[in-house]
């Protein structure tokens, strides 16, 4: 038992004896990759060996699988960072896999017909006399907002499992977070594909325009309760998180008549969910928009000039709001604070402040251009040095498991997954504040964690987990677990792991528990 305990027990790690047979912790370590940078004078890299190209498409992807690794192993290093920079608007996923987004509600229905059937069933439940029967249908409402936010928590982890354009997924999954909304206000339940369909759409684009999506998106506007700021009512809420979270940052300068400001220039910016338009005066018709739920009501507008960040901003309706986020969009802060937090996700915690520097002028200097921006850092020495030493947060763990463990077979059930992050604290969509999940190693090392991590490793290590199956097996069935040791393996992951690891995986007693063991290694914890 000792022995297989030190799977987990060197470079300072900490064992945990309530474990019978393993013990888990954090293996930080640093990875050197040959070469130069893709915007200094040096020649692009490659991989100098398995190990190496092995822990690129672990930061790259949602975690390496044979098909990723043979991909890479085609295209080489710089091809496939680029390929995946640029990936095809229209590609599809796999043919199983689509088959099981088309079947959702969210595939079948816009957002408005979602909203639209969600509110019509709200008002029957409330217009109900009789307590039980009222009682039964708002159970019933809210199953189905719940159903529809289960099917975008799917469909996001079968499109992080399968989806050939792996880079997008993880930049649609940082802008989320990034721009976090929290499923259980209101309605948002119904809004939330939508919201994360707008937000993949430019997710490796301008950044300009992502803001501007997240700006007109009700799930944005309903979160953050700007529908309800109103000329001589204002609501500073949404003001101040798009500034302290979403662009400029803590300490970046703005003072709080710049939220006073802001939040006047964003009156009027609201949701409309019924069949009904507002008596708009009549001078001010020609500047009401209604565009799917998003409603721009200019009787709510406080239309007086504002002074923003030291700027004058003309009183004249939705176009303030178009130049407040060129202005957003387009500040030395924002440049600065979106780098750095790129480079927290795919370098390390602390980044370092030259590399955060590089990433910032080409941000400006590209427009916010966020796929110039991950090139900067893809190609920096700083990146290809921290390959191998970034600590896995839930949802890339339970993601690169599964993907490691099943490649390219089709889950039929994502339950399971679901059940695994909300055990680990990170549910898709479960943020209740807007500052979203944290991206450091602390937030997600503690001991209690490490153990829940050892029990998932188990379970996907020993069985299916039910993730292929909706209903039970018959009785005389006996489900098939992963087989783990295989080419992808003695290729590529054998080379990556210490000596200690090894021994305990030599040392397991079946092909389980060598699964279990290799899921639960510090090497596998770390992308």
């Amino acid at each position: 038992m000792h022995s297989k305990c030190n799977i987990l027990n060197h470079q300072n790690l900490t064992v945990y004896p309530a474990w019978d047979i393993c013990c888990l912790a954090i293996c930080a370590f640093s990875i050197s990759l040959m070469a130069g940078c893709a915007n200094a004078p040096s020649v692009p890299w490659e991989s100098t060996n398995q190990a190496d190209q092995l822990r690129l498409v672990n930061r790259i992807t949602w975690g390496a699988n044979s098909s990723s690794m043979h991909l890479i192993n085609e295209m080489g290093d710089r091809r496939y960072l680029e390929a995946q920079l640029h990936p095809e608007p229209d590609a599809k996923l796999p043919g199983s896999v689509q088959a099981q987004v088309i079947a959702m509600q969210i595939s079948q229905k816009s957002m408005v017909q979602l909203v639209e059937e969600s509110e019509q069933q709200r008002k029957a439940a409330d217009s109900k006399t009789n307590d039980d029967e009222k009682k039964t249908a708002q159970q019933a409402y809210q199953q189905q907002l719940n159903q529809l936010a289960r099917e975008a928590a799917q469909r996001s982890l079968l499109r992080d499992l399968y989806s050939p354009w792996q880079l997008q997924e993880q930049m649609t999954w940082f802008w989320m977070n990034h721009f976090s909304v929290h499923q259980y206000k209101g309605n948002l339940r119904a809004m939330l594909a939508d919201y994360e369909d707008q937000i993949r759409a430019h997710a490796l684009g301008r950044f300009r325009d992502l803001l501007a999506v997240t700006v007109h998106h009700p799930a944005m506007l309903r979160y953050l309760d700007n529908e309800h700021n109103a000329q001589g009512h204002l609501n500073e809420n949404y003001a101040r998180e798009l500034m302290e979270l979403h662009t400029l940052g803590v300490g970046s300068g703005y003072s709080q008549h710049d939220v006073q400001e802001l939040a006047r220039i964003l009156t009027g910016f609201g949701v409309n969910q019924s069949d009904n338009k507002p008596r708009v005066k009549r001078e001010l018709q020609d500047q009401y928009l209604r565009d799917g739920l998003f409603e721009f009501n200019p009787n709510r507008h406080d239309y007086g000039d504002k002074i923003f960040l030291g700027k004058p901003v003309h009183g004249r309706g939705m176009a303030e709001v178009d130049e407040v986020l060129d202005r957003l969009a387009r500040h030395p802060a924002t440049a600065h604070f979106l780098s750095q937090k790129l480079a927290m996700y795919f370098v390390g915690d602390t980044p370092p402040e030259a590399l955060v520097e590089r990433m910032a002028q080409t941000y400006l200097r590209t427009d916010g251009q966020i796929s110039e921006v991950l090139r900067t850092l893809f190609y920096s020495p700083e990146f290809k040095a921290s390959l191998g030493g970034k600590f896995k947060d839930p949802v890339h763990y339970v993601v690169s498991s599964v993907r490691l463990a099943y490649d390219d077979k089709t889950i039929l059930n994502a339950g399971p997954m679901l059940n695994w992050l909300n055990r680990m604290g990170e549910p898709l969509y479960g943020h209740q504040t807007p500052e979203g999940y944290p991206l450091n190693q602390s937030a997600w090392a503690s001991s209690g964690q490490m153990a829940t991590r050892f029990e998932i490793a188990k379970v996907i290590g020993s069985s299916p987990a039910g993730l292929f199956r909706g209903d039970a097996l018959p009785s005389n069935e006996r489900a098939a677990f992963p087989q783990l040791a295989n080419a992808l393996y003695y290729q590529y992951w054998q080379a990556s792991l210490g000596p200690t690891t090894r021994a305990a995986l030599d040392q397991a007693g079946s092909a389980q528990e060598w699964n279990t063991f290799l899921l639960a290694s510090p090497e596998f914890m770390n992308r």
